[in-house]
């Protein structure tokens, strides 16, 4: 089991692991050993809960194709194993950034202290900058 969070996790049979080369410049091992992780997950076809589904569909990420799914592919570290290890931790990222509802902001009035500083404070501001100008002689 895939644990994304403490009442969230996924079967390890809904995502697709492959290794592959990594691209760029390395050593002698870049050409014989496929350390990069492309990690695939069909959005429609998994366990999530519908309004997770619903959220990650609607995202506006690059990771997500027009049919739903997930493709994260690393291949910064040198290891396959610490590459399989952040592919997962990037898709737990993306996961729980839809299970989070952020709440609309509740409008509020100012308090009636607030103004009166507020007030008080553009009052000074406006007598020093008037105590700039030059005195006009009568």
């Amino acid at each position: 089991m895939f644990q994304i969070s403490n009442t969230l996790s996924l079967p390890l049979t809904e995502i697709d692991i492959s290794a592959i080369r990594s691209q760029g410049a390395g050593g002698q091992n870049v050409n014989k050993v496929a350390s990069a992780i492309h990690l695939r997950f069909d959005i429609q076809a998994s366990s999530l809960p519908d309004r997770y589904k619903t959220r990650l569909l609607n995202l506006r990420d690059k990771r997500i194709t027009s049919e739903g799914v997930i493709v994260i592919k690393s291949q910064e570290h040198r290891s396959q194993e610490r590459n399989r290890a952040e592919a997962f931790d990037r898709l737990r990222q993306l996961i729980l950034s839809v299970t989070i509802v952020k709440l609309p902001r509740k409008l509020t009035q100012p308090s009636p202290g607030q103004i009166r500083r507020r007030l008080k404070d553009k009052k000074q501001r406006s007598d020093l900058k008037a105590s700039r100008k030059p005195i006009e002689e009568e």
